[in-house]
């Protein structure tokens, strides 16, 4: 009678046999090295499905690399600071400490569930004195190379959440959270100069094999700019108006010049202009993120202020509009409405003269943006936009007036944030000066809540900030991208209190693989590859690059819509798990869809991973391995199987190996399965067909085993009758390329395009051979009496087709 499949005991005994085995434990050794790792969650409780199959995909590949002999470390943590923390505790009358550690006790419970084979010896917790202890480590570090400064800033402001935001956080004007709409206010922020490092996270993403889509993404947002610095005289005074613009070739088309309305003067000219002053509060309530300003009503205001052309002379209007900002260039853009959308739509609406002074030769409706020949632009008309740039950098230069300049996108990354759940930021203000605190002070640790107290920020918790009457702590907490851009780093020494880096640390990085959605591709990718850059150059880290390789996978749909509670289309991953068993909740992940590609939630596709299963379960539950010695001859039937069987691990090696393919791999293994003749199953089959099923069955729980851990192990020893010459794991199977090289083959043989026999042949003989051969086949023959052959059509290796 064959034993029923029951997932939950095969995989709690496996579970529980590799924590009690420390099987994923890894330490340096002479094997090649190979750090997987997957994008660390934010412990919110429960896993989701995006998480399952992010997770499932690092698990495949690196049980993968280790059945190859890689020594593999693939280790997990938990991005544990954060506001939804503090909301969490609010709403829940529990300190975010309290919900943080419960939730991810609970996630770790659910990630051992699925079977992923990682290594907790080296889990980290960013909320944790014994990390972030580092943290402020680093800052200080940074601190001391002259990367980090202190300066008033226009911020976001959420009143609700009562933080700064990024501009990426500003979502139509209102904060990505609370909803709340969004506030311009000035406050002291701490910043880190990661503008340093432009030039080089630009070059040295040639050095990653990163998607081409994610390094387009990273290139823009650090947008190298080549152009110009150009100064506009202010009339009636000394002082100049500096613009920056990327097309001086225009400069002629000029016809006014705006400033931000966070500008300086903008700001003076508010307190004695009620007019400037209600355009500037219309201005505060508007989003300061570049993507919202884009879509935004181009707004502006007209000063009624003058400046002088820098090569005509003429005077030219100075407005503030709304789609200047302030931290880009200068705050000052040279208005081109001939040659420029957003100019041309300002003009536009305020009646500004519109100059055409580039010409393409084709079409002049303006606005022109494309370069061109310059026209109404004096001495340089005829010039092409890339001469004439040079000819006016240069006469602007020889004037003082203008100078060519790089001008990068890429901002100062501010870190304050004023909330009570992050890394406390290590400095002590003595009357008013800032100093960091001293190493052998460290970590500054974040104090613990009065019972049943809400978080509170710092900045009201006197017993923490107040020193003396003349000592002060910093009470701002670090922006929490900061936890997230070193840890893959720190992994690789968590178990070391004494050092932040060590030995085990060179061996492992950088990360081969790294794991998560594209929606990283900038900020978090962009933050770590600074930090890395950044350490190497302190002396705590090798290297250019902390992750060689990334993949990105696809979101997991439902109804065609990325799962989320609003939408009512989540899936507990969890019931699944206590359904099917892992190893059919893993197989389907691999196998609907390329990791790269949006997986659509099918209920009747995860059956359909469980019925696979139980499909080689009940082959190999009733059957055992039999030494048997290799058959000195096969028949057709054997040697076909065994084809199968070595083609099949040719293709899903490849699959594994060179694409991450999986799905297409899984597809190969079914086909196998389903090529197995039954009476290769019988009790009494031949011992040749025994050998081709013992080899059969080898390489298919083999070739399983990454991607279904659980049963293929268990069949494997049941397979051996619990004594196996080798773990499932410990080898990755070798193909046999002699079997895959065809002698012989099936040849079909048409008359007219109509099958009339079929024949074996060898695959070496030539055409002349092959068509005698054809010829005598009975039913070929009598078709051909007294018929003339017109052509004969030959596919080598497939058909001969005889036309009449």
């Amino acid at each position: 009678m064959t034993v029923e499949y029951n997932p939950k005991i095969i995989e709690e005994s496996a579970q529980k046999k590799w924590i009690e085995e420390k099987r994923f434990e890894a330490k340096p050794d002479n094997r090649e090295k190979y750090y997987c790792l997957s994008m660390f969650p934010y412990p919110s409780g429960k896993l989701h499905m995006g998480h399952v199959r992010n997770y499932t995909i690092g698990d495949v590949i690196s049980r993968y690399k280790r059945m190859n002999n890689f020594n593999v470390f693939q280790p997990m943590g938990w991005d544990a600071f954060g506001l939804p923390a503090e909301n969490a505790a609010i709403a829940n009358k529990v300190s975010p400490k309290e919900w943080t550690n419960d939730n991810i006790e609970h996630m770790k419970q659910q990630l051992i569930s699925l079977g992923l084979g990682y290594d907790w010896s080296k889990e980290l917790r960013t909320c944790e004195p014994n990390y972030y202890k580092w943290e402020q480590l680093i800052f200080k570090k940074f601190f001391e190379k002259g990367l980090v400064y202190k300066k008033k800033s226009l911020v976001n402001w959420d009143p609700v959440d009562e933080t700064v935001l990024a501009n990426e956080q500003v979502i139509d004007g209102k904060g990505w959270r609370s909803g709340a709409l969004v506030e311009i206010k000035e406050i002291d922020q701490w910043f880190i100069k990661i503008t340093n490092y432009a030039d080089e996270l630009l070059s040295s993403l040639s050095e990653v094999d990163w998607p081409e889509n994610v390094k387009t993404m990273q290139e823009n947002w650090i947008g190298k700019s080549h152009g110009a610095e150009i100064k506009y005289l202010i009339e009636g005074t000394e002082e100049y108006l500096t613009a920056f613009s990327t097309r001086p070739d225009t400069i002629f088309g000029v016809s006014f010049v705006a400033i931000s309305p966070n500008h300086e003067i903008a700001l003076n000219m508010s307190k004695k202009d009620k007019t400037i002053k209600s355009f500037l509060k219309k201005c505060k309530e508007t989003s300061s993120a570049e993507a919202d300003m884009a879509k935004a009503e181009k707004l502006g205001i007209d000063t009624g202020m003058k400046v002088i052309h820098p090569l005509t002379n003429q005077k030219i209007p100075v407005w503030i509009g709304n789609f200047v900002l302030l931290d880009y260039g200068t705050g000052v853009v040279m208005g081109v409405p001939g040659h420029d959308q957003r100019d041309f739509e300002f003009a536009s609406k305020y009646d500004l003269d519109i100059k055409q002074v580039i010409s393409t030769g084709n079409n002049n409706d303006l606005p022109i943006i494309n370069k061109g020949n310059l026209i109404n632009s004096e001495k340089y008309n005829d010039l092409d936009s890339d001469l004439a740039s040079k000819e006016i950098i240069k006469d602007l230069s020889k004037k003082n007036l203008g100078e060519g300049l790089i001008q990068f996108r890429l901002r100062d990354w501010g870190v304050s944030r004023q909330r009570y759940w992050g890394c406390p930021i290590p400095v002590i203000y003595e009357n008013g000066e800032a100093k960091l605190v001293e190493e052998s002070e460290l970590p500054v640790v974040l104090p613990e809540l009065p019972k049943n107290s809400p978080p509170i920020p710092l900045s009201q918790n006197k017993n923490f900030f107040k020193i003396s009457d003349v000592m002060q702590r910093e009470t701002d907490t670090f922006d929490t991208f900061m936890d997230s851009s070193w840890y893959y780093a720190r992994f690789t020494a968590a178990d070391n209190n004494n050092e932040i880096f060590d030995e085990n640390s060179k061996y492992w990085l950088p990360v081969d693989l790294y794991i998560g959605g594209i929606e990283h591709a900038i900020l978090h990718l962009l933050y770590s590859r600074f930090f890395h850059k950044a350490l190497r150059d302190l002396g705590m880290v090798e290297g250019n690059e902390p992750f060689k390789k990334l993949l990105t996978q696809g979101m997991v749909l439902k109804d065609g819509a990325k799962m989320s509670k609003s939408k009512g289309n989540t899936v507990d991953p969890q019931s699944y798990i206590d359904k099917y068993g892992a190893d059919t909740v893993r197989l389907y992940m691999m196998f609907t869809a390329p990791p790269e590609q949006s997986l659509e939630w099918s209920e009747s596709s995860v059956e359909g991973a469980s019925r696979f299963i139980k499909k080689v379960w009940n082959l190999v539950i009733n059957k055992n391995y039999e030494d048997i010695e290799i058959p000195n001859d096969f028949t057709k039937e054997e040697i076909s199987l065994r084809r199968k069987v070595h083609s099949t691990l040719k293709k899903v090696t490849n699959d594994f190996e060179t694409r991450f393919s999986f799905n297409t791999a899984i597809a190969s293994i079914m086909e196998l399965l389903n090529a197995i003749p039954d009476d290769f199953k019988e009790k009494d089959a031949s011992n040749s067909k025994k050998y081709c099923l013992n080899e059969a069955v080898i390489i298919i729980l083999k070739t399983l085993n990454p991607i279904a851990p659980h049963v293929s192990e268990y069949l494997w020893n049941h397979f051996y009758n619990f004594n196996a010459p080798e773990e499932i794991e410990s080898s990755w199977p070798r193909v046999q390329e002699s079997l895959l090289e065809i002698s012989e083959f099936e040849l079909v043989v048409q008359i007219n395009g109509k099958v009339r026999g079929k024949t074996t042949v060898n695959i070496e003989d030539s055409q002349d051979q092959i068509e005698e051969i054809a010829k005598k086949i009975d039913n070929v023959a009598i078709n051909l009496i007294g018929k003339n052959i017109k052509k004969v059509i030959y596919i080598k290796g497939k058909i001969i087709n005889f036309v009449i």
